[in-house]
């Protein structure tokens, strides 16, 4: 959906109703980073190992193998990965819901697969119902991962635009750290530490479905799907001025343009379109080969095959969690003000000169 008041110069008030309103809906970005940082945490724990995966559990203190071997077991990645893949699959629902019901019902429907499945994750009792679980995490995410940011960028200003959407990736680093403060906490729980962990995913859910039912639906969803006139007061609402009339025909346009395009897919494929397309897939492929997600997923399992103890594997992670969000924060603080491309450069040639230095690090 086209962005229709980037241009704009006026109503760029930052309100409560704004302010509020985002930080409930990037409570998805809270349960996205708890689940990130609380999955490497508990496969970890000797506990859960000993119950879902037994072989792991005898290799990891009784075998002779490297490290890394002690983890080698597809049952164990498939408690991984399947919420990604769960998670990208209902990207694609996600979307339709986004557009035909509005992005108010995508989160509160976010929040509720994704508190079914912290339900079943907390309470397995064998390795199908913790996978099933992690089925409706993934759906929680994928639900959440396509409205939350897509609703922020609609209600925000846009003198604050980029700083509000990164309060989405705030609350991902913010939910990575308190997984890793909890995993450490709780991996002297015995014997359902585990259980406490992977339950604690339901505080970040319950905040969002019960607050999305108080903010408001964004008024590009409202005019998008006929409703005109309530798009309109909407948009006074959280702009607090009555004369919204410049940025309202703006939306309104935008939102006709975007409805004569039949097959956006199609369009995608055009000359003319190729270097948005390539600026919004090849950026993210990228940093997502720089490895950083492999980090924190598995931080406290990488730890322990490079020969840390269970405890100091841990808290390890959570060095690394806090030092993401502190960098997290420097970004919100710095996007408005020096735009986002400097922001990139800046974060690229950091991560170059780290993995440079790694690379002669472990080479000589």
């Amino acid at each position: 959906m086209p962005h229709a008041f980037d241009k704009l110069e006026s109503n760029d008030k930052l309100t409560a109703q704004v302010v509020i309103c985002s930080i409930i809906a990037a409570f998805g970005g809270l349960m996205f980073g708890y689940d990130i940082g609380i999955s490497g945490g508990v496969t970890s724990m000797d506990d859960f190992l000993e119950k879902f995966f037994p072989k792991v559990y005898v290799r990891k203190h009784r075998a002779k193998e490297d490290n890394y071997c002690k983890y080698d077991n597809q049952m164990l990645q498939l408690f991984t990965s399947s919420l990604y893949l769960s998670a990208i699959v209902c990207c694609f629902f996600a979307s339709k819901c986004c557009k035909r019901y509005g992005r108010k019902l995508t989160m509160q429907l976010a929040s509720l697969f994704f508190f079914i499945g912290v339900i079943l994750n907390a309470a397995a009792i064998d390795l199908p119902m913790l996978i099933i679980g992690r089925l409706f995490l993934g759906a929680g995410v994928g639900f959440g991962n396509q409205a939350v940011p897509l609703f922020i960028s609609e209600i925000a200003p846009p003198k604050y635009r980029g700083g509000l959407n990164i309060l989405f990736q705030m609350l991902i680093t913010i939910g990575i750290l308190c997984a890793n403060i909890v995993n450490y906490a709780t991996s002297k729980m015995h014997p359902n530490g585990w259980r406490v962990s992977l339950g604690g995913a339901a505080f970040p859910a319950i905040f969002l479905g019960l607050g999305s039912l108080l903010i408001v639906e964004t008024p590009t969803s409202l005019i998008e799907r006929g409703q005109i006139e309530q798009g309109k007061q909407t948009l006074i609402k959280i702009r607090g001025v009555d004369d919204v009339e410049k940025e309202y025909q703006e939306i309104l346009q935008a939102t006709q343009l975007a409805q004569q395009i039949k097959h956006p897919f199609k369009n995608l494929m055009k000359k003319s379109s190729r270097p948005q397309l390539i600026c919004g897939t090849i950026l993210q492929i990228f940093q997502q080969f720089t490895g950083i997600n492999v980090v924190m997923f598995y931080a406290p399992v990488l730890f322990q095959t490079m020969g840390f103890g269970g405890n100091a594997s841990l808290l390890s992670a959570i060095v690394t969690g806090s030092v993401n969000v502190i960098s997290t924060l420097v970004a919100i603080l710095g996007v408005d003000r020096f735009g986002r491309r400097g922001l990139l450069v800046e974060g690229s040639v950091q991560m170059l000169i780290a993995q440079v230095h790694q690379y002669f690090q472990f080479e000589f």
